[in-house]
């Protein structure tokens, strides 16, 4: 449950995202595709190259107009 000022707010609902993970075996990095900066992004944490996937997470949307797929 996510809290704002003491007030609990409603639970965001699961949703079927796409996401793009790390292709190193030995790193955890990952990141929602509507979040990245590029159309094939590398891992922040160890510059491998990332790999187009999917996970269930709560819907968040990205309302950054810098957000955009070069």
């Amino acid at each position: 449950m996510y809290y704002s000022r003491k007030k609990p707010i409603e639970e965001a609902p699961d949703e079927l995202t796409a996401i793009w993970s790390c292709s190193a075996e030995d790193c955890k990095g990952w990141m929602r595709d509507n979040f990245t900066f590029q159309a094939a992004p590398v891992c922040v944490l160890c510059q491998s190259p990332m790999v187009k996937g999917e996970r269930m997470l709560a819907a968040v949307v990205n309302t950054s107009p810098i957000a955009m797929k070069t």
